[in-house]
């Protein structure tokens, strides 16, 4: 009884170990954070200027693509102050609107990252913090 539980368990095992080698090893994600935050202007209806101050993370696959990130920093900053300038204020202070802007924000990200580096390399834009008045 013994010899056929461990036959069995030394197959099982041989079988996890092929199993186990074909397959793809799993994605090495990295962060990185655009610093210092960012603060900006949004559309107010009313006579003072409403802003918004956000902290933004780009998740990536491969810790290499860290290096493109830092290097196209500028063109990404400026590309989310922009779309922010346009927002109005109910889109701003909304969940669904933060969660419009944060999707617009990664299809522009990637959109200008394909353009610059021919992929896309940011898997998911994350708003760690997000005040505004």
């Amino acid at each position: 009884m013994k010899v056929i539980i461990i036959v069995l368990l030394l197959g099982l095992s041989s079988s996890f170990k092929l199993w186990a080698a074909n397959e793809k090893p799993p994605a090495q994600y990295a962060y990185y954070g655009l610093e210092p935050e960012i603060v900006t202007n949004y559309i107010s209806n009313r006579n003072k200027f409403g802003y918004v101050r956000l902290s933004v993370e780009f998740m990536v696959k491969q810790p290499e693509d860290l290096i493109s990130l830092e290097k196209h920093e500028p063109l990404l900053r400026a590309a989310i102050v922009e779309i922010l300038g346009y927002q109005t204020a109910d889109k701003v202070k909304s969940l669904t609107g933060k969660e419009e802007i944060r999707r617009e924000c990664f299809e522009m990200v990637n959109r200008l990252l394909e353009q610059e580096t021919g992929k896309e390399l940011v898997v998911n834009l994350l708003f760690t913090k997000y005040l505004y008045d």
